[in-house]
């Protein structure tokens, strides 16, 4: 009876010595998967931001070019057309990115969306409780905000 208690005192042992040597295994395995994924969610994002300043880079092309010609340019219209061709490609350029913007002017006002910076009476009945002025354009990226449109509410 004593050498089958250490029998399995002794396999009771090994046992234990596996589990510690399955569980150290285990551990570093997860360790090395959180540090790799770590990692490769820095990768992403960097390549992500390079890939977003690429697109970004021809409209700045442009707004150089249209910097130069309003040096030697009196033709103020031809001006305001280039100005206006460069912001329609560069907000073109956003909305391809998933940006939207949001018009809030006389909307009803909704804490999800707006931070209302003020409040003013409003002008007639209908316009209660509903944005008067928009002060700073909101955005939705992918359908979330990403900027709260700044605004003024009618009371």
């Amino acid at each position: 009876e004593g050498n089958e208690l250490e029998k399995q005192v002794k396999d009771l042992k090994e046992q234990i010595l596996q589990l510690n040597e399955k569980h150290l295994r285990l551990y570093s395995e997860f360790d090395n998967y959180r540090k790799r994924t770590a990692k490769e969610r820095i990768e992403t994002v960097a390549t992500a931001s390079a890939d977003t300043i690429s697109n970004l880079l021809p409209i700045l092309d442009d707004f150089e070019r249209a910097l130069k010609s309003a040096e030697n340019t009196t033709d103020i219209e031809a001006l305001k057309e280039g100005i206006l061709l460069v912001y329609q490609k560069f907000l073109g350029n956003l909305t391809k990115k998933g940006l939207e913007p949001m018009n809030a002017a006389g909307e009803v006002f909704d804490p999800e969306i707006h931070e209302a910076i003020t409040n003013i009476p409003a002008p007639n009945e209908d316009m209660i409780g509903k944005i008067v002025d928009e002060v700073e354009k909101g955005y939705l990226l992918n359908g979330k905000v990403i900027r709260y449109a700044k605004v003024v509410v009618g009371n």
